[in-house]
């Protein structure tokens, strides 16, 4: 799968908890969840739910506090599809 098409799946998975819809139109690597999209801590809990269900990887503890931004979240999300 390509960076691209992981980035829309992700896109996908998180438009349902962004609060600020300008940023969302703007998405990049770059992008941080809380800061750029107001995704709530709680929501981002949800996202990683929805990520494993997509993806049908385990996001350990560990990798789940690094996904805060988009890029650190397809780095993860590509290094667990790397692993199956």
């Amino acid at each position: 799968m390509t960076q691209e098409q992981l980035l829309q799946k992700l896109k996908v998975i998180i438009t349902p908890y962004v609060q600020n819809e300008t940023a969302l139109q703007n998405l990049s690597e770059d992008t941080d969840f809380i800061k750029d999209l107001e995704i709530n801590s709680a929501n981002l809990v949800d996202v990683v739910l929805d990520v494993e269900d997509e993806f049908d990887v385990v996001i350990e503890n560990e990798d789940m506090e690094k996904m805060l931004t988009v890029k650190a979240s397809l780095d993860v999300i590509q290094s667990k599809l790397n692993e199956k």
